[in-house]
């Protein structure tokens, strides 16, 4: 009976449709599965690696909330002062047959009424002129930890990069070495060479082997470095390509006022200014309005009352003046930092514009004769030990000469790259 009535469930329409359904489903739900696996898979390219960490850095949004903060001050900035509220009583008599009474003597009132502040204009037109600044000083505060964090983010994906170019390099060498022991095996099968070179092409490969683990370590550390910009996808693959990027020496020597470190200093002078704006406004008086009503017994007529204040900043030698002799000390000190951080910037651009220099000759040095040299080495040793009228252990010295060779061009070429990124982007990719 069971049975039955299972088959019976299963031989009508719903049922079919449901299990249809349920299998589009299925489906669906698997294929967005393996689309989010290849998604993820995708190798993480150097501009990808770049918009991930200013997308998602900590630091930058510290520096959004500090923005966000400034603008919410200019807000207020230059404002009037709230209003006071004024309550109390005047002129009750303490002693005689109307002691405490608030409303048999003619003179005693209660008063209620309201005062407002008025700073002078100057001092308000001031305290927005901070205000401004201050914005403007945490957009340019901001667009340096921007250009930190993109280099900090090109630089852990460069080093990365030519870590791994280096372990593909010690994969080549591998092969290399297997081909250059079975040579040797060949010589020895033929007679020629001693049998202790055997050992020769082993010990090699043991060497290399260590330099490949110490190799291994770095690139797990490069992983930690990007993943600190990146995320989860510092752990990606990288792109096949390195970016192109190009310096022109001129155009930064001339534009070296223009680092994000350096403009930070305008806001900040227009910041010092407006503090001084503001201490010389005190010298002008502020005002004060107040408006009060006074009631009084039901036998007496209540009465209002206005008065206005006024500032007599009469003492300005000993109170204002030397306020404002500080603020101006204080343009002095920002104009002061600005110039020696010009002149820091001014040297550390010579020094990287000569090391790329130099970086640049040897790298060409080694492409063009180096290499070329080292692997006329090795081929000339080689050949002789094939011979019979050479050593082994003269064929392995010029092999460990291009292997080293071969590993310094990587060296040179990963430090000219990432002295280009630290140039380009230290200058906010202004650089051409």
């Amino acid at each position: 009976m069971f049975i039955t009535a299972w088959l019976g469930a299963m031989l009508r329409p719903q049922f079919f449709i449901r299990t249809v359904h349920g299998s589009l489903a299925l489906c669906l739900l698997a294929l967005t599965a393996i689309q989010s696996s290849i998604a993820q898979a995708e190798p993480l390219s150097f501009t990808a690696a770049l918009a991930i960490a200013e997308r998602e850095s900590p630091d930058l949004a510290a520096w959004n909330a500090d923005i966000a903060a400034a603008r919410s001050v200019f807000v207020a900035a230059g404002r009037l002062p709230d209003p006071r509220l004024i309550a109390g009583i005047d002129n009750l008599p303490t002693a005689g047959v109307d002691q405490w009474s608030l409303n048999r003597d003619f003179m005693t009132m209660q008063k209620i009424g309201v005062t407002q502040d008025i700073p002078n204009g100057g001092k308000r037109r001031a305290q927005a002129e901070i205000a401004t600044a201050a914005i403007d000083r945490a957009e340019a505060e901001r667009r340096v930890r921007v250009a930190k964090v993109r280099r900090g983010a090109a630089l852990a994906w460069l080093d990365r990069y030519y870590l791994e170019k280096s372990a593909a390099l010690f994969d080549e060498l591998d092969r290399e070495n297997q081909l250059f022991a079975a040579s040797v095996q060949a010589q020895l099968a033929g007679g020629k060479g001693p049998p202790a070179d055997a050992v020769l092409p082993q010990q090699e490969a043991a060497e290399l082997a260590d330099q490949r683990d110490e190799l291994s370590a770095s690139i797990t550390k490069a992983k930690a470095a990007l993943r600190r910009y990146a995320g989860a996808a510092g752990d990606e693959p990288l792109a096949s390509d390195a970016p192109v990027l190009a310096i022109d020496a001129e155009h930064l020597r001339t534009q070296v006022h223009e680092h994000p470190e350096l403009v930070v200093f305008a806001p900040m002078l227009a910041m010092a200014q407006g503090e001084v704006h503001e201490a010389e406004a005190m010298k002008k008086p502020d005002w004060g309005v107040e408006l009060a009503y006074a009631k009084r017994g039901r036998e007496f007529s209540d009465m209002v009352s206005m008065q206005v204040t006024v500032g007599l900043p009469l003492f300005t030698r000993n109170r204002q003046n030397p306020q404002i002799a500080a603020k101006r000390q204080a343009v002095h000190r920002v104009n002061a930092e600005r110039d020696a951080m010009l002149r820091e910037h001014t040297q550390e651009l010579e020094s990287d514009l000569a090391d790329y220099a130099t970086l640049t000759r040897q790298l060409a040095r080694m492409q063009t004769t180096r290499l070329p040299l080292a692997q006329q080495k090795v081929d000339f040793q080689f050949a002789s030990y094939r011979a019979g009228t050479g050593d082994l252990n003269a064929v392995l010295a010029a092999r460990r000469e291009i292997i080293t060779e071969r590993l310094r061009q990587l060296e040179l070429d990963s430090q000219r790259t990432a002295l280009i990124a630290r140039l380009y982007f230290a200058y906010g990719e202004g650089a051409p």
